[in-house]
């Protein structure tokens, strides 16, 4: 089983970042989302990867390289725009071969991972398998109706009346049927080809379309709020490790990450928490469920349940909560401009100043 690994889309929802930055390198718990996702790849005893990319290939060539560091063989495939999940597999036709082979979206988040599933679709080869989570809005989703068997007889892509709740979380498995699906369908009303579509070709053809439900954690990081979650329940299930310096005069508590080369003076640091190398911390306190990356300048200031990115400088903030700094940012207190006062008063008036 081959793994194509889709890290091409614009992410338009986490502008600006993205229009510095690939999205699927932003840091979750300073590691890009994408690693977290090889990483599960390789354990599910996966040894070849195909990556789709498009306009920002480059940071993630440079960024995940051969794939050695993750005990894959990677290859790269360019899509020249985002066109739907069915397209990347149209265009990775020669790389996959007729080999049975693992779709995954490079920004998403499953804290248990991808062996079962993997290891489920390789005993029981089929057409395709799904992996679906029950939601709170399956209007934003593609959404499977399954038969009572669970296996699944019809998929629909964002339906205003959706025939279930269980909605599709960017993992699939599929054989080699799905090749015949992408090049039979058309671009939806968006411009793409859905995958959706294909797999609903498929199930029209009578071909078995098995699912897989899972209540466990998912996020797709596509938002702000969605990547802090993320960095909040990895953080959860990190061990504290203090390899940067900690002066006499600063406390740290719980479980805190402090790589080699940070600094810490004067200053509180509650964990669980990561703070990257060469970061310097001066009379501040970070609370819980924060991330901050390397090279960072943090002084007389109070974050909790924050992502920094690299180079971020941040000086007299009294408090910043749930928030996400990018690179080189630069967060400071508003300069004091002298105050004056402009009067125009009329005869026999009183006005009292307070200042």
């Amino acid at each position: 089983m081959k793994a194509l690994v889709l890290a091409g889309g614009t992410g338009s929802r986490l502008r600006p970042f993205t229009d510095t930055g690939a999205k699927q390198l932003l840091p979750i718990a300073n590691k890009p989302v994408l690693f977290y996702g090889l990483e599960a790849i390789a354990a599910a005893g996966i040894r070849e990867a195909g990556i789709v990319v498009g306009r920002r290939g480059g940071e993630v060539r440079r960024a995940v390289g051969d794939g050695s560091a993750f005990g894959l063989r990677v290859s790269y495939l360019h899509q020249e725009r985002p066109l739907g999940l069915a397209h990347a597999v149209l265009i990775a036709r020669e790389f996959l071969g007729d080999d049975d082979f693992l779709l995954y979206l490079g920004d998403n988040y499953l804290q248990d991972g991808l062996t079962g599933f993997a290891e489920r679709a390789a005993a029981h080869p089929g057409a395709a398998r799904l992996l679906l989570t029950p939601v709170a809005d399956p209007t934003a989703f593609g959404v499977a109706e399954l038969d009572a068997g669970g296996d699944v007889v019809r998929l629909e892509e964002k339906p205003e009346r959706p025939r279930s709740d269980l909605a599709l979380i960017g993992v699939y498995a599929f054989g080699r049927d799905v090749h015949e699906a992408v090049r039979a369908i058309s671009p939806s009303v968006r411009g793409e080809l859905e995958i959706t579509d294909a797999v609903q070709w498929m199930l029209d053809r009578g071909l078995r379309v098995r699912a897989e439900t899972t209540t466990r954690p998912w996020r797709d990081t596509g938002s702000v709020d969605d990547l802090l979650e993320v960095n909040r329940q990895v953080l959860d299930g990190i061990e504290g490790r203090v390899d940067g310096k900690v002066d006499p005069e600063s406390t740290v508590l719980g479980r805190v990450r402090l790589a080699e080369g940070a600094v810490v003076r004067g200053s509180r640091i509650v964990g669980p928490a990561v703070i990257g190398a060469g970061t310097v911390i001066s009379n501040s306190s970070i609370g819980p469920y924060t991330a901050i990356a390397e090279d960072c300048r943090i002084e007389d200031s109070t974050i909790a349940h924050s992502v920094l990115l690299r180079g971020a400088d941040v000086e007299g903030a009294s408090r910043i909560e749930s928030s996400l700094i990018g690179r080189g940012a630069v967060v400071a207190p508003a300069p004091r401009l002298p105050q004056a006062h402009r009067l125009v008063i009329g005869d026999h008036s009183k006005v009292q100043l307070t200042s």
